[in-house]
């Protein structure tokens, strides 16, 4: 459905128009869709080169660093849909217990948590965009030269987008708990 402006032109409609949350909720679940296919990429060069190891008796060239990199990787690809659905380990048991006294201490200690995961995966970012730099301007390879060799810098920008990616995930859920804080300050 479609509605026109004065001037003749149309306009698309509200329901027609992209929401900048469901886009930016599609993209986290697409970098954590990422790192479930990493997962299974990884279960398959270790399963490869346990098979390897039996038959030949020899490991396969650069699985151990390949290994490190993505475990590392899957970790970052994952971390903005766990911040994102609220499932890192926490006491919640505490906040849980103050909720039902103090929802709006409750909702405020949780945004300071929020806070606080924000500067560390900004400070991970930071420290990421760094070594992805120095990667690129120095080409940095993993694996044996004449055997097999692969860029790093593909796996570093991913971590780095990945710690990115959690630490707007972490600000986001901030602000939505300040909100709910006002909100509950507001109704009492």
């Amino acid at each position: 459905m479609q509605e026109h402006e004065a001037g003749g032109g149309e306009a698309t409609s509200p329901v027609d128009a992209p929401d900048p949350m469901r886009l930016w909720n599609r993209g986290v679940d697409g970098l954590a869709a990422l790192g479930t296919i990493m997962i299974v990429f990884l279960m398959a060069i270790i399963g490869a080169d346990v098979i390897a190891r039996n038959v030949m008796g020899a490991s396969l060239p650069l699985i151990a660093e390949l290994g490190a990199l993505t475990v590392v990787l899957i970790v970052f690809l994952q971390l903005g849909a766990a911040v994102r659905s609220d499932r890192l380990v926490s006491a919640d048991f505490l906040l849980d217990a103050l909720s039902t006294r103090s929802p709006m201490a409750a909702a405020i200690i949780r945004a300071v948590w929020d806070l606080f995961g924000f500067a560390v995966c900004l400070g991970i970012a930071w420290a990421s965009w760094g070594i992805l730099r120095n990667d690129w301007n120095h080409q940095e390879f993993i694996g044996v030269t004449g055997v097999m060799t692969l860029p790093t810098s593909p796996f570093r920008a991913l971590i780095f987008l990945g710690a990115a990616v959690a630490a707007a995930q972490f600000l986001l859920l901030a602000a939505r708990r300040l909100r709910q804080a006002r909100n509950r300050g507001a109704s009492l």
